[in-house]
C-alpha cells in the first residue's frame, strides 16, 4: 500500500508538479494541498485519486511556477500612506531618543510590513488544468508502480509462508498417533501405582474414550488446511482490493492454530505449533500492506 510517484507538466502559462505518497491506513485518508489558482479542481482530484488508490493515508503535493517566458498579470505598488506613518514615527523616536534619523529612509521604511502591495489576478485557464491532470494522472501511475512491484514481492512472501504452515501441518499426524497412546499409557501407570484400586474396565475404557476425544485434533487440522486454501485463493483473485479479506482470513488460521496448541499436551507438537505461529505473526504484519 506504499508508494510515492512524481509527475511534471507544462502549459503555455504554467509549469506544474505533483508528487504523491502513500502510507498503510485501513481506510482512504486523502491530503491535498494545492495552489489557490487550482482549487476549483481540488474535488475533481480528489476523485480521480481516491478512484484509483482507494486505500492508504495518501498526501498529494502540487506546486505550480510561471513557465520560462510566460506572461504574468502580477502588479505591485507602493502603500504610500503606511510609509508616511513609518517615517513619522521613526523621526519622532529617533528625535526621543536623541539618535540620528536613519541616513537611508528608503532601505529602512521598505522593511516595514504592508508597505508595498502586491496583486495578482491569476487564473487557471483551460490548458493549465488539462496540465494539471496530466500531472497527477502521472504522479499517481508512478505511486501505483511502486505498490505493483510491493505486492509482487508480498505475493512471493505470503506464498512461502502459507507453504510453510501447511509443512509443518502435515508433521502433526505422526505425534498426533503416537500421543493417544502415550496419554492411555500414562493413565494406565497412575492406575497402577495406586495400593487398591478397584475400578470398572469398561467405564475406564469410556471415560479415556471421552478424555481423548477432547484432545482430538482432526477438525482444527481440516479448518486450518482449508483457510491456508482460501488464502491463497483470495491472494490471487483476479479483482484488487483483497487486504481486508487476507487479514480476517489471517485471524481465522490463529484461531485455529492456538486451538491446536491449546489440545496438543504434546512437546513435538507444541513446537510445531509454536513455529506456525511465528510464520503467522509474520503473515499478519504484512497483511497490512495490502490493499
Amino acid at each position: 500500500m506504499t508508494g510515492f510517484g512524481k509527475a511534471t507538466a507544462e502549459s503555455p502559462n504554467k509549469k506544474i508538479s505533483v508528487e504523491v505518497k502513500s502510507l498503510n491506513s485501513k481506510q482512504l485518508d486523502l491530503n491535498v494541498r494545492i495552489p489557490y489558482c487550482f482549487r476549483e479542481h481540488e474535488l475533481d482530484i480528489r476523485s480521480a485519486v481516491g478512484r484509483v488508490l482507494e486505500r492508504g493515508k495518501v498526501d498529494v503535493l502540487i506546486n505550480s511556477e510561471a513557465a520560462p517566458g510566460a506572461a504574468t498579470s502580477l502588479s505591485a505598488s507602493l502603500n504610500v500612506e503606511a510609509l508616511a506613518a513609518y517615517h513619522r514615527q521613526v523621526a519622532e523616536a529617533a528625535a526621543a531618543l536623541g539618535i540620528p534619523e536613519p541616513s537611508d529612509w528608503y532601505s529602512v521604511l521598505l522593511r516595514f510590513p504592508d508597505t508595498m502591495h502586491t496583486e495578482s489576478a491569476e487564473i487557471a485557464d483551460e490548458a493549465d488544468a488539462a496540465a494539471l491532470k496530466d500531472a497527477v494522472s502521472r504522479a499517481v501511475e508512478g505511486l501505483m508502480a511502486h505498490r505493483r512491484a510491493e505486492g509482487e514481492a508480498l505475493e512471493r512472501f505470503f506464498a512461502e509462508r502459507i507453504e510453510a504452515i501447511g509443512s509443518l501441518l502435515a508433521q502433526v499426524e505422526p505425534f498426533e498417533k503416537e500421543r493417544v497412546a502415550k496419554i492411555r499409557a500414562r493413565i494406565e501407570e497412575g492406575l497402577a501405582k495406586i495400593p487398591v484400586a478397584e475400578y470398572d474396565k469398561g467405564r475406564l475404557e469410556q471415560e479415556m474414550i471421552f478424555y481423548i476425544e477432547k484432545l482430538d485434533v482432526n477438525e482444527e487440522k481440516q479448518r486450518l488446511a482449508k483457510h491456508l486454501a482460501y488464502f491463497m485463493e483470495t491472494m490471487n483473485a483476479p479483482h484488487p482490493g483483497q487486504g481486508k479479506k487476507l487479514g480476517f482470513i489471517s485471524q481465522e488460521m490463529g484461531r485455529e492454530i492456538n486451538t491446536l496448541g491449546s489440545k496438543s499436551n504434546h512437546a513435538e507438537m507444541q513446537a510445531i505449533v509454536v513455529k506456525m505461529k511465528d510464520l503467522l505473526e509474520q503473515i499478519k504484519e504484512q497483511v497490512l500492506n495490502v490493499m
